[in-house]
């Protein structure tokens, strides 16, 4: 039987009341937390129990990097200098760049060269102490691709301690061999791949990119649907660069979440709160193309929807690798206050992904936890480009 006692904690268990434990204890079990509170109520039981002094440094829950496009073929560092000459995002998608040109690229990769490609960019998350991360599809575009990148992330799991969720997201774009036949697409390549990864248990949820240079809400139904009748959860990049209504379909659809969201409006927060649809916010994209327009943050906290942090680790709009300076944008860029920030890479972060076994320290909760040279939570998100990690546990390795 695997059990380790941790001591002389300072503890941001993340729970409902969100206190903090000062000079708390932690024991793990097989894999689990089995008892989390002050060192003065330790239960006799766990005292026999191996320790190991953390010396008041301070334990969150591991963090959630809860929407990445992390498998990939190439970069897209042509398109930052045509950015910084003043070329929009939507100009660089609509004269061939973008993610089509990332598509070109991932579809020359073989397997293993997407997996070996990903492992740097996995290392870095992981050495922030990030526990859990979701990974996308949807640079293929075609039937075999979209099996690499998904059949990639899945390895990935395999060769680090991480837990990976995958989402397809075949309604990413339309492949230049679909030029205006949007709908072709969904019916002859999206659809029915996606049928076929849910067959062979690539899928944990579904995903689309509802745009002006992308898809329709009505066309990201019709996929919507058949992750219904699959029994998948739904997520959605919505409102990033204009409003077209993505949002309220996502709400309509329960989805998990909704990300990006900057366009979106206080009626669109209204109906994420009562669907229960996390708003996932993606500083680096707003940063890297210069977007001006932030997410609704007070209507957020006005209707009480969760609020979740993620790198949208991409090589086009996001080449961004770190959870921690996302946690720094959150706060500078979208007035995110630190305790907000932390929720948003940790509890939120989990809900986003539908995962009920994480994001908390308490009992029953998975043992993934971040142990942190710093002695408040706020040092997480102040800090610019420094990782205050001291050590990261998952699972049984202790």
């Amino acid at each position: 039987m695997n059990r380790l006692l941790l001591t002389h904690a300072h503890i941001a268990p993340q729970t409902a009341s969100n206190s903090l434990i000062p000079n708390g204890a932690i024991a793990l079990q097989n894999g689990f937390i089995d008892w989390v509170g002050p060192m003065a109520e330790l239960p006799e039981s766990y005292a026999s129990w191996p320790q190991k002094n953390i010396k008041n440094r301070l334990v969150t829950p591991a963090l959630i990097d809860c929407h990445t496009h992390l498998v990939f073929g190439g970069n897209r560092a042509k398109e930052f200098e045509m950015r910084l000459n003043g070329a929009s995002y939507t100009e660089i998608s609509r004269a061939g760049g973008g993610i089509v040109s990332t598509v070109t690229a991932t579809r020359a990769a073989d397997l293993e060269t997407l997996i070996t490609g990903a492992l740097p960019r996995l290392d870095a998350l992981i050495a922030e102490g990030v526990g859990t991360i979701e990974i996308k599809s949807g640079y293929g575009l075609n039937l075999e691709t979209e099996f690499n990148m998904l059949r990639a992330a899945r390895a990935l799991g395999q060769r680090r301690n991480i837990r990976i969720i995958t989402s397809f997201l075949g309604a990413h774009a339309i492949p230049a061999e679909y030029a205006g036949r949007a709908d072709d697409y969904i019916t002859e390549i999206c659809i029915s791949t996606l049928k076929d990864a849910h067959a062979e248990g690539l899928v944990d949820a579904v995903d689309g990119f509802c745009e002006g240079i992308a898809f329709t809400p009505t066309q990201i139904a019709r996929v919507f649907d058949v992750a219904k009748e699959l029994g998948l959860p739904v997520k959605l990049h919505a409102e990033q660069l204009s409003h077209l209504g993505g949002t309220m379909l996502a709400a309509k659809y329960g989805a998990l979440s909704a990300d990006h969201v900057e366009y979106a409006n206080e009626a669109d927060a209204k109906a994420m709160a009562a669907s229960g649809t996390v708003a996932v916010l993606l500083p680096g994209a707003f940063y890297t193309l210069k977007e001006t327009q932030a997410p609704p943050i007070g209507a957020f906290r006005k209707h009480k929807v969760p609020m979740a942090l993620a790198t949208d680790c991409n090589p086009g709009s996001s080449p961004m690798t770190s959870l921690l300076l996302t946690m720094n944008m959150g706060c500078t860029l979208f007035g995110l206050t630190p305790a907000e920030s932390l929720a948003a890479v940790t509890t939120n972060a989990a809900r986003a992904l539908g995962l009920t076994d994480t994001g908390r320290i308490a009992k029953g909760m998975r043992s993934e936890l971040a142990i942190w040279d710093v002695e408040t939570p706020a040092e997480l998100s102040y800090r610019i480009g420094f990782n205050p990690l001291h050590t990261r546990i998952v699972g049984d390795t202790y």
